[in-house]
């Protein structure tokens, strides 16, 4: 176990996490962390969301193909408009 570190709670209820500790974790700016409550100590957490991490393997994929996001928007446009175009006309409406 590692030594306890005394940071200071700020206005709001802020806290900041020790650089040392941010770093040995992984925890950067924007990154979510688990707060949980149990007799009577704080635990906090990194919280790896799954949703991002797939965003950033699709980015990077997208990358890897030499395409773009808007890229990837229009020819999703493209394909709607050719499926809406196959549909009997009673349903296209």
């Amino acid at each position: 176990m590692t030594a306890s570190k005394l940071i200071r709670v700020q206005e709001k209820g802020q806290v900041t996490l020790p650089a040392e500790l941010r770093r040995k974790l992984g925890i950067k700016k924007g990154d979510l962390v688990a707060v949980e409550e149990s007799d009577g100590k704080l635990l906090i957490t990194p919280h790896e969301v799954i949703a991002n991490q797939a965003l950033d393997a699709i980015g990077e994929a997208l990358r890897r193909q030499g395409l773009t996001l808007e890229d990837l928007i229009e020819s999703g446009r493209e394909e709607r408009g050719r499926i809406l175009s196959e549909l009997p006309e009673e349903l296209s409406e």
